[in-house]
């Protein structure tokens, strides 16, 4: 499988809980972003680079550039688009992408970002930074 391809119209809040912050780059609707400790700033996740960078606080509920207000999805539900139905989904190696666990390789972070209720893109926000790698 592939990663989830992340369409910002169907990115939604249904009944997430949200922080907000910075963005610290350009994030599109839908990706995970983790909170850089250097400028406090939100910035794409990624399991295949440090630590810090797979420790991921939610998932943009809309586009920001650097600089700009960003909302993110910490728990609860959202419609994040294009899932398959009773799938758990990951943090994937390509910045702010959302993979199937199955993409997950050697050495990469292991971070659980929630799972698929239906193929309308019903998504259950759960994520568990779990600091080891495959």
């Amino acid at each position: 499988m592939a990663d989830l391809t992340l369409t910002a119209a169907n990115v939604l809040r249904t009944a997430a809980d949200t922080t907000t912050g910075i963005a610290g780059e350009t994030i599109t609707a839908g990706q995970a972003v983790y909170l850089k400790s250097s400028d406090s700033r939100y910035w794409k996740a990624q399991c295949d680079g440090t630590a810090a960078e797979a420790d991921v606080k939610g998932i943009a509920l809309h586009a920001a550039l650097a600089g700009q207000p960003l909302t993110i999805a910490t728990a609860g539900t959202m419609n994040i688009g294009g899932t398959t139905a009773k799938v758990a989904y990951y943090l994937s190696a390509t910045a702010g992408g959302v993979a199937p666990v199955a993409d997950l390789v050697s050495g990469n972070y292991i971070v659980h970002l929630g799972y698929a209720t239906a193929t309308d893109g019903s998504f259950v926000v759960r994520i568990t930074n779990t600091g080891a790698t495959v």
